[in-house]
């Protein structure tokens, strides 16, 4: 057994409300021992400092290994997302949601990939 598996290490989600319940009913939903969850459900009464603090929180745990956001909820903190290329875990993906289509335009991680690749190719 890897040590991941055997430290039990989790996807957290930042997401709307369908988004967020679709996850827990699939069983990603935990609460640690200082009874923090792996789940922000984000609505219009969610400020983008909320969301920003989570993400910074959710980056900083050693028990989590992906982040799932939906994408039009990353673009509101895109300057933190693309502000932490440093390290490859946690991994953010980004998702879309019923009511946003997933755009590969935004996507700093599919961004990276094919400015690494584009590079590779002029070698």
């Amino acid at each position: 057994m890897s040590v991941a598996a055997a430290q039990g290490k989790l996807i957290a989600v930042i997401g709307d409300e369908d988004t967020c319940v679709g996850f827990l009913l699939g069983g990603i939903g935990e609460v640690n021992k200082k009874r923090e969850p792996n789940f922000l459900v984000v609505d219009k009464n969610t400020s983008v400092q909320e969301i920003e603090d989570c993400y910074k929180k959710f980056m900083k745990r050693d028990d989590i290994d992906i982040i799932l956001i939906n994408q039009n909820i990353a673009e509101q903190i895109r300057h933190v997302i693309d502000s932490d290329n440093d390290n490859p875990l946690p991994a953010v993906l980004e998702i879309p949601s019923k009511d946003h289509p997933y755009d590969p335009t935004k996507d700093s991680v599919l961004r990276r990939a094919k400015g690494l690749y584009s590079a590779d190719d002029m070698r």
